[in-house]
């Protein structure tokens, strides 16, 4: 085998090797529901049934990162030994919803700054709850998208089934690499969020890959 077969052999293994690297890469956006088979979804962004009162998705889908949806593949998977599961109101969400959302609602405390980006807007954050075996909502402090003090975690002035089932949820997300925001139980940070870029791709686009 002369040199210049050696060489192109050598090139030819580094090309697959890396080839294969950006095809996989973490920061990629997976479908989630085909990631974790099983999930409920209720995506409300797709529907007027939301804060906006507005349709703002073009489709019912929800997005993360690979990294965050195998973080969340784990919580599910433990839950599972429970009989729960997870319904996913909303993942990854385009920067340019982000600035709708500000015109509506510009308090931080409830809705990202566009200047600075969301978590969403990363998709390294998800809204959920928990479900029973059969897709059933457990009771939680308030529906998705309570804008009052009820939906903050140290709001306790609740039924104590409903305090277990908002701790578990926290629980079980901290326990798998996630952070709750204090204004929302439903909501959960990846807590390796910084490595991820602001997104404004389009579930439009997203739906070709």
């Amino acid at each position: 085998m002369n040199r210049r077969t050696v060489l192109f052999l050598w090139l030819s293994v580094l090309l697959f090797t890396f080839g294969s690297i950006a095809q996989e890469k973490p920061t990629d956006l997976v479908d989630v529901e085909k990631f974790i088979p099983g999930v409920y979804l209720d995506i409300r962004y797709a529907t007027t049934n939301n804060f906006t009162g507005q349709k703002v998705y073009p489709v019912a889908k929800c997005y993360l990162r690979r990294a965050t949806a195998e973080k969340l593949k784990l919580v599910y998977e433990e839950l599972q030994k429970r009989k729960l599961s997870l319904k996913i109101y909303d993942g990854y969400r385009p920067l340019s919803v982000q600035k709708k959302f500000w015109e509506l609602v510009p308090d931080d405390r409830y809705v990202a700054n566009p200047a600075k980006g969301s978590k969403h807007n990363r998709g390294g954050a998800v809204d959920l709850t928990l479900v029973n075996s059969h897709g059933v909502e457990l009771p939680m402090p308030t529906p998705y998208d309570d804008f009052t003090e009820k939906a903050h975690q140290d709001y306790n002035d609740l039924p104590k089934e409903v305090i277990r089932n908002r701790a578990l949820l926290r629980t079980v997300m901290e326990k798998h690499g996630f952070k709750n925001i204090t204004t929302e139980w439903w909501h959960f940070d990846d807590t390796d969020w910084q490595k991820y870029n602001l997104m404004d791709v389009s579930f439009e686009e997203l739906a070709k890959q």
